[in-house]
């Protein structure tokens, strides 16, 4: 890949001229992860900044019974676990690759430099940082303040509306993962996930087929949510 091109294309980095891009480029190591590979497990040391250039990482912490909660899954262009590059401390989730995944990899001493260098650096990292606290402000708010039902509902809506394709049988798609993979993302078991999906199933909603779901009323399952605020 050309390291570069991938710093350009990353929205801290956006503002940096050509030459400053290959400047930085030249102190940029590529890393490559196979699907299901860790970057990185929570409490180790935070080495420096990992910008994704190909792939998907999902972010994720583990309670001490092993049930995990997902954070958040980063695509290309964005990167991953900024905070720790600056204040020092260990990382404080996990990520791992959801498919083969390419890294630019950044030391924090090179990026510590560099934003010294350009400032404007520093500030789009507060922004990223400040979005990612806003995200984590809504799962925790979920996760106290919704049923399991309730977040398994407003996800189901989510999709039929960015993923879902009409067809005469209702709105499909495909999950986006397995049904535990679903669970971890919903901070509960897959046991559960799968009871609401057939319970939703037997009240007429939806039709369920391992990841495939059809819709038949997208206003009734809307109509959860609503009710249920």
């Amino acid at each position: 890949m050309n390291l570069a091109e991938v710093l350009g294309k990353t929205a801290l980095l956006a503002e940096l001229s050509d030459r400053e891009l290959q400047l930085l480029a030249a102190r940029t190591v590529r890393k490559l992860f196979s699907a299901g590979e860790l970057l990185f497990s929570e409490g180790e040391p935070c080495h420096g900044l990992h910008i994704i250039a190909r792939g998907k990482i999902r972010i994720f912490k583990t309670s001490a019974s092993g049930r995990e909660q997902v954070l958040a899954v980063n695509a290309p262009g964005e990167s991953v676990a900024e905070l720790p590059v600056f204040d020092g401390g260990p990382y404080p989730a996990s990520a791992m690759a959801l498919e083969e995944t390419e890294i630019a990899f950044i030391s924090r001493r090179d990026f510590h430099a560099y934003c010294t260098e350009h400032p404007e650096v520093s500030l789009k990292v507060l922004s990223v940082v400040g979005s990612r606290l806003r995200r984590l402000v809504a799962i925790i708010e979920e996760l106290s303040f919704t049923t399991i039902r309730q977040r398994l509902v407003s996800t189901l809506v989510r999709l039929a509306d960015t993923e879902g394709q009409k067809t005469e049988r209702g709105i499909e798609f495909l999950l986006p993962g397995t049904h535990q993979e679903l669970a971890h993302q919903l901070g509960t078991v897959r046991e559960l996930v799968s009871r609401n999906l057939m319970r939703l199933q037997a009240e007429g909603l939806l039709d369920v087929e391992a990841r495939q779901i059809v819709i038949k009323d997208r206003k009734g399952l809307a109509a959860l949510l609503e009710s249920s605020s």
